[in-house]
């Protein structure tokens, strides 16, 4: 992880579950980390529950990721303070967030202004997409039927930003990661789910941590974690 001591990472959904625990990890790993969700002060308040070395790399900015003008608007701020982004963790979040970026059409924006940042400075960059097992298998969830078609659009859009940055002879690594069912605020909600075997949201984390720690020539294409005893 010494590559990218004090490089850019931004991190969207940023500020509850898998967003969260990315925002903290990449904090304490030396990464000049910004946070990037509607509820800004939720980002904010995770600056009290890290290392107070490490603090100050925490960035929050408000952001609605399914408005391509927040979007543009946001990334544009980032590139104008910090210079540039190095790494995009492009986490949708919650499932009715997933959904609204697949009917609003603004799923590939982030990476997309992500990737031009890395490509006028020519650095290796890392774009990683918070995927799920839904992403690969249509699940029988009654009422969240749409959450995997949202999935298997971040699973297309992965392949093929893969693809065109290969054409482009290009270094920035794309990887999409899979987990199972996670303990988050969604899932807590669902009194019918509450006994199955969950995830934690640091053991994404750690798993982002794993993928940026690869050598520059090693690209991690996906990455399926489950929790042992998942039916999924």
């Amino acid at each position: 992880m010494e590559r990218w001591n004090g490089r850019v990472a931004v991190v969207t959904g940023a500020s509850s579950g898998i967003g969260a625990a990315i925002a903290k990890e990449l904090a304490q790993a030396g990464l000049v980390t910004v946070g990037l969700a509607r509820r800004v002060e939720r980002v904010a308040a995770l600056r009290d529950q890290i290392p107070k070395q490490s603090s100050a790399n925490l960035h929050a900015i408000k952001c609605d990721v399914s408005k391509e003008e927040d979007i543009g608007r946001v990334f544009q701020e980032i590139v104008d303070k910090f210079g540039g982004i190095d790494v995009l963790i492009n986490n949708a979040g919650i499932v009715r967030d997933s959904m609204r970026l697949l009917s609003e059409d603004s799923l590939g924006t982030q990476p997309r202004k992500a990737c031009n940042s890395m490509r006028d400075r020519s650095v290796d960059g890392h774009i990683i997409h918070i995927n799920s097992i839904a992403g690969h298998r249509v699940l029988n969830f009654p009422h969240m039927n749409m959450y995997s078609a949202s999935k298997f659009a971040v699973t297309a859009l992965t392949e093929t930003m893969r693809n065109e940055l290969r054409e482009m002879k290009s270094k920035v690594k794309v990887t999409s990661i899979s987990p199972g069912v996670v303990k988050t605020e969604i899932i807590d909600a669902m009194d019918n789910h509450k006994d199955f075997p969950m995830l934690e949201p640091k053991d994404i984390a750690d798993a982002v941590l794993y993928v940026l720690g690869t050598p520059a020539h090693v690209q991690v294409h996906e990455l399926t974690i489950k929790p042992v005893g998942e039916d999924f």
